[in-house]
């Protein structure tokens, strides 16, 4: 399975704008720029998109092992927050905070503290990051 995105760049970095596209057409030439990534310009940026892709991809894995748990996810909600930073060899994400709030009727804390975990670890954009930032999760059972 492979999905696709573009992007399209005009001008220098601090001066250039440019586009960003996906395959499913959800997102159409969105606007990104200098200001969107490093001050608080309007529009979209790489790291808002990772954050999106992980919280996504993490509420899923979650789901999935609550499901194997047999436990059944009335709602989950998940927030991630991706820190940049520049690092002696450049910029770079370093960490990548997930906040969930899960609705499961019947499921204990120590049961779903693990399925927490093991989608924490588990989830794709999870292994992608696991060398290179530290990945942490707070994750509350209402």
């Amino acid at each position: 399975m492979d999905r696709t995105a573009s992007a399209v760049w005009h001008g220098g970095l601090k001066d250039g704008k440019g586009s960003i596209s996906t395959q499913s057409g959800l997102m159409k030439d969105s606007q990104y720029s200098f200001g969107t990534r490093f001050e608080n310009g309007i529009g979209t940026n790489p790291e808002e998109l990772i954050a999106a892709a992980h919280a996504g991809c993490f509420t899923m894995a979650l789901s999935g092992q609550l499901t194997t748990a047999n436990l059944a996810p009335e709602s989950l909600e998940t927030k991630a927050t991706v820190t940049l930073e520049k690092t002696d060899a450049g910029f770079a994400i370093t960490k990548i905070h997930l906040v969930t709030t899960a609705k499961v009727p019947g499921a204990d804390k120590a049961a779903f503290d693990k399925a927490a975990d093991n989608a924490k670890n588990g989830c794709p954009i999870s292994k992608l990051f696991k060398n290179n930032a530290e990945i942490t999760l707070d994750a509350k059972l209402v």
